[in-house]
């Protein structure tokens, strides 16, 4: 066994446990850390603690005298709780979060110091446009950005310092982050599903979309992962060959979670507690040494930015366990990837979930409404939405057969179906009271019925109504949620924008009643939708072929998903409801393509490098034992010798055979990749990296793979799968 390979199995294998008591009262700490409204009501003046809910509730602006009020409270509760810097946390387009750090000492002059942190500090800085993704916004000599405080999340403390949630927008004021077009969609929706409910109750003057975030992962001993090049670098195995055993007898699934495993859940949970992380279920996912954590549903801008401040945190959690935590959608090949399902409703300021129906048939009536216009939207914009959970790691999970394909679906489940198939039926025009009294109390009235046992799931759907919300479930695990709840949000808000102008319409100019419009303009989005509805086996070939004919689209690449990102029909919806301008659109997309093309260059040079630097010296290493040992029999039998060498014989052609395959398509790679390299024009290089340099990793792989069957596992340099795996 190589040296480093067997170090990384040893110390892997010696380390001690890791002791984590479980949070006594968890509820007694959480949100200890969070500059809520509890702490909020301690440290801030009457004036300023208005100013700042009214900021939250009803987006009014905060005055900047005000600010410095604030501010200060901020600063002498994050002082209280042991903060000695604070940072501006944003969301840049690389994916990830970022920070500065600053210290609240100033000096004062006379040899002395005091702690400061004003208004200004608080609500705006400049960081450095030019060194973010901006897709050509902002140039180098154009350097100025700014970040500003986003009052809607709250300040946070980890570690010493205090973290203000911020947008990040450039000096021009275009959007360099995930959040601002996020905060932009979310007051969309809530405006126009508002304007809708009120329909139902007069009283309800705000809706909120929720989110609550499934986040899939794998665990990996430290030691074992720095021994894989590929892992470090690109963050998956790019070669390997299957363990014996995988997950083929369904026993990791909900099993005991082993306990170094769980001491990690454990720290990591009571971290998530002070930070107001809502984190609630903890499991054994499908495959081998992968995992699942789940929240309580939150606000939708909340969610998101728990969700990538708790990736964060766990990787900080793993190291002090010894853990590598692998978010790769598919981190191991042969086994099941990670996906990060996002269960998305909307919820009034009254208390009700408008995805929810209710013990009243008008509340059925407002239920279907937000239910089919949501089918509508998707329907609309399914290659949008397509695009949103697009990446060059998601391309290896999407339509492998644990999760959903790329073709976009949503599915309702039989008794729902049944449902929207009787609302068809009805009659064009004004309805007879005997027949809206038969619609409403035979069909509309007994939906809570049907969904009370209703324990349909389809988890080859990519979009599937579960009860009393969708769940979006080809999200990948790597991904900032902003960008499909951005999406989602949007095309909400776009269909209830025009359901509303057309029921409004049918009242107006057809003098129909309220719920007579209602019922004709769902009547015909149940129609016009149909297509997108699907309750089959969506891994099958047999759905591609019917999906083609429904004319969904089905881009199996990122480069072809990303094309939906810059269409006419994109650029009209963003720049209608004020989400995103036309530049800020084409600046994301060039930033996506360029992304993908260098994540794929990055694989195929680390790929290159494992299979000349460590496979092939490896495999030569053993023939030549194997030659030598050919040599001995040689030597002891004369001419007789091939009677008893056959065999070794056989291996050293065979390992000819695949290091001549490995280096034929390690050149044929690079010259491709190459040709790609110069290729100005971002998105023709991200196809030819995609369509001309990707496909030579598998037969790389094969042949790698092969090789490490036949050579001696004493000399095998790469940690294996069975060791990656089956190790705790």
């Amino acid at each position: 066994m190589s040296t480093l390979r067997f170090q990384a199995i040893k110390e892997s294998l010696n380390r001690p446990l890791v002791e984590v008591k479980e949070a006594e009262r968890r509820s007694a700490v959480f949100g200890s850390n969070v500059f809520n409204e509890t702490a909020m009501r301690q440290y801030l003046t009457k004036d300023s603690f208005k100013s700042v809910m009214d900021a939250i509730e009803n987006g009014s602006k905060i005055d900047r005298g005000v600010a410095d009020h604030i501010s200060t409270g901020m600063k002498e509760w994050a002082i209280s709780k042991g903060a000695t810097h604070y940072t501006h946390w944003f969301q840049p387009l690389t994916g990830t979060t970022a920070e500065k750090h600053d210290a609240f000492f100033e000096t004062t002059g006379d040899g002395g110091a005091i702690e400061k942190f004003g208004g200004g500090q608080l609500v705006q800085q400049e960081p450095d446009a030019s060194s973010f993704p901006n897709g050509g916004i902002r140039n180098t000599f154009e350097a100025r950005g700014y970040t500003a405080w986003d009052p809607t999340s709250p300040a946070f403390i980890y570690g010493t310092t205090l973290c203000i949630p911020t947008v990040f927008v450039a000096y021009t004021g275009e959007a360099l982050d995930n959040k601002t077009p996020l905060l932009r969609a979310l007051q969309s929706v809530d405006q126009a599903a508002t304007n809708v409910a009120k329909y139902f109750d007069k009283s309800v003057t705000k809706v909120n979309p929720t989110l609550g975030w499934e986040q899939e992962y794998f665990l990996i001993d430290k030691a074992l992962a720095k021994s894989r090049p590929d892992i470090n670098l690109a963050g998956r195995t790019l070669l390997g060959h299957a363990s014996a055993k995988g997950q083929q007898l369904d026993d990791h699934y909900f099993g005991s979670i082993p306990t170094r495993v769980l001491n990690y859940m454990r720290d990591l949970e009571n971290e998530c507690m002070l930070l107001g992380i809502p984190v609630k279920t903890r499991h054994n996912e499908v495959a081998p040494n992968q995992f699942e954590l789940a929240p309580i549903f939150e606000e939708t801008n909340l969610a998101v930015d728990h969700n990538s401040l708790l990736m964060d945190v766990m990787n900080k959690i793993a190291d002090r366990h010894h853990f590598k935590v692998l978010f790769h959608e598919k981190p191991f090949s042969g086994i099941n990837g990670s996906g990060k399902h996002n269960n998305w409703s909307l919820a009034t300021n009254t208390g009700v979930n408008l995805l929810s129906p209710g013990s009243t048939p008008m509340k059925n009536l407002q239920f279907l409404t937000f239910f089919i216009n949501t089918i509508k939207a998707v329907n609309e914009y399914e290659e949008l939405l397509r695009s949103a959970i697009a990446s060059a790691s998601n391309d290896h999970r999407l339509g492998a057969n644990e999760a959903p394909p790329a073709i976009i679906s949503v599915f309702i489940g039989s008794q729902l179906t049944a449902v929207l198939d009787e609302l068809e039926k009805v009659k064009n025009g004004k309805l007879s009271p005997e027949a809206k009294t038969e619609l409403k109390l035979n069909v509309v009235g007994k939906i809570p019925e049907i969904l009370l046992d209703n324990t349909d799931r389809n988890r080859t759907s990519p979009f599937a109504f579960t009860g009393n919300k969708f769940e979006f479930r080809a999200v990948g695990s790597t991904a900032n949620c902003a960008k499909p709840m951005t999406v989602l949000n949007a095309i909400m808000a776009k269909q209830l924008i025009e359901f509303k102008e057309q029921v409004d319409g049918l009242i107006k100019n057809k003098k129909m009643k309220k719920d007579d419009a209602i019922f004709n303009v769902l009547r015909e989005y149940i129609k016009d939708s149909k297509r997108i509805r699907f309750e089959g086996d969506g891994y099958g070939e047999a759905w591609e072929k019917e999906a083609a004919k429904r004319k969904l689209s089905n881009n199996k690449t990122t480069p072809e998903a990303l094309k939906a990102q810059v269409a006419k029909k994109t650029i009209a919806l963003y720049e209608e409801l004020g989400i995103m301008n036309k530049v800020e659109i084409e600046a994301r997309h060039e930033i996506e393509v360029e992304e993908y093309a260098m994540r794929i260059q990055i694989e195929g040079r680390v790929l290159g490098d494992i299979a000349r630097n460590h496979v092939i010296p490896t495999g030569i290493h053993y023939q030549n034992i194997l030659i030598e040992n050919v040599q001995g029999l040689k030597d002891i039998y004369g001419k007789d010798f091939k009677k008893y060498a056959s065999e070794q014989m056989e291996l050293i052609e065979a390992i000819s055979r695949h290091i001549a395959k490995i280096n034929k398509g390690i050149t044929d790679m690079i010259n491709e990749r190459k040709k790609a390299n110069k290729i100005e024009d971002a998105e023709k290089r991200a196809f030819a990296y995609c369509d001309n340099v990707k496909p030579f990793f598998d037969e790389i792989r094969y042949h790698c793979d092969k090789l490490e069957l036949l050579v001696d596992d004493e000399i095998w340099p790469l940690t294996k799968y069975r060791e990656l795996l089956f190790t705790h």
